[in-house]
């Protein structure tokens, strides 16, 4: 039985989303912002059209396939793409042009002729397959087809603020349901589909939006109240306000990143959870980074990745990048590593961690540094978040010690 069609309005939404996405490059969710600022829509209408966006980015080249359309033509073709995705899940055809060219026995001869192609059956494009093969061998297929499913929501308790029942207790007198997720402290997986941002949970500072896979890395790096800690690459703060709580608010976080927007929007964001001890800072040059030599008890490195871990977050990222971007990163990933260490005080602790399930950011990046290092750090251990094993985003988090 065929479930229901997408509205008219709903596949207006959507054509346009992905047509800023896929003809003019812009990242997935500020084209959804500026639809929906221009389209204002009701809130289960707005979830249904994000919730296809994803899935058909998720799959953009199997659904190409199955239109008869080349990649190169999907963002002109983005009707087509629409009802094929319709076709796909088994929804009634959506009320649009494209759907009087629909033909279902040749979409069913072609769903036949994907399903015996992983790769493309899974939304990989070539040149990600070939890269996941090489590096991650046997685990691959898995990890793949991990990567093909939607991302769950979870967020974490500002234990600045409250505990995990108090914020459930409250987050159902506003009508979002929840539940704890098992080992990971503080993380709740958000089950219902009200808005969390409009929460007056939020807005107070209860809560922020946090992976559960993500929520590993703060407490890897071992912070205590009092410490003199420093998130290097801060980004909007989402583990620099995780590592706030950890401490308790006390002690001194340096919260840096070489783009001021973010810093800015970190201020914010640290304003709002009652993080008082969070000092943002810019990076307007090697010069902030040597004047912190040997300063922190304790530095996160999460460094600029390919983004392979969180793909089902963004699925827009895999038609965009390309095997040629790697080399570049690694380039910049040791280059922060081998600088930033600096900061860290003798006997003091660094996690370097990334969003990538590749080896060659991971492991091997660590290795390279602790065979180039003389001997001034040594491993302690390290951890893997796995997409396939755990449902969560991909991490990799090592920590090291100064000697």
């Amino acid at each position: 039985m065929r479930t229901y069609a997408l509205t008219p309005l709903e596949c207006g939404s959507v054509q346009a989303i992905l047509s800023a996405v896929l003809n003019d490059k812009s990242p997935v969710d500020r084209a959804t912002a500026q639809e929906f600022k221009a389209e204002p829509m009701p809130e289960a209408a707005q979830i249904h059209v994000i919730g296809a966006v994803g899935d058909i980015l998720r799959h953009l080249n199997l659904l190409a396939f199955l239109a008869d359309v080349s990649m190169e033509q999907a963002g002109i073709a983005v009707q087509s793409l629409i009802c094929q995705w319709h076709l796909l899940r088994n929804r009634q055809l959506p009320n649009l042009r494209a759907s009087d060219l629909c033909d279902t026995k040749l979409f069913e001869a072609r769903r036949e002729l994907a399903k015996a192609q992983p790769a493309l059956w899974d939304g990989c494009p070539e040149w990600l397959e070939q890269l996941g093969q090489e590096q991650l061998g046997e685990a691959w297929p898995a990890e793949r087809e991990a990567l093909t499913h939607s991302a769950k929501r979870y967020i974490r308790v500002n234990t600045l603020k409250c505990d995990e029942t108090q914020l459930q207790h409250r987050l159902q007198l506003e009508h979002i349901d929840t539940r704890a997720v098992p080992n990971v402290p503080g993380a709740l997986e958000v089950t219902s589909n009200g808005s969390l941002f409009r929460t007056q949970a939020f807005k107070d500072g209860w809560f922020e939006q946090q992976d559960a896979g993500s929520q590993h890395i703060a407490p890897f790096l071992g912070v205590e109240p009092g410490m003199r800690v420093i998130d290097a690459c801060a980004g909007t703060g989402g583990k620099t306000l995780h590592l706030a709580a950890l401490m308790a608010g006390k002690g001194r976080l340096l919260a840096m990143d070489v783009e001021q927007w973010k810093v800015d929007n970190l201020r914010l964001r640290a304003r709002r959870a009652g993080a008082h001890n969070i000092e943002p800072r810019l990076i307007e040059s090697s010069k902030t980074i040597k004047r912190l030599k040997e300063s922190a008890d304790r530095v996160l490195l999460d460094v600029p990745c390919s983004g392979l871990g969180v793909l089902k977050r963004n699925p827009d990222t895999k038609w965009r990048d390309t095997a040629e971007r790697l080399p570049v990163l690694l380039e910049l990933q040791a280059d922060i590593l081998r600088r930033y260490s600096k900061m860290v005080k003798v006997g003091g602790q660094l996690v370097y961690a990334t969003c990538s399930l590749l080896p060659a950011e991971n492991q091997h990046q660590v290795t390279k540094f602790l065979n180039e290092c003389d001997g001034q750090f040594s491993l302690i251990c390290d951890q893997s978040i796995s997409p396939a094993e755990t449902g969560f985003d991909g991490f990799y988090m090592a920590l090291l010690q100064r000697n």
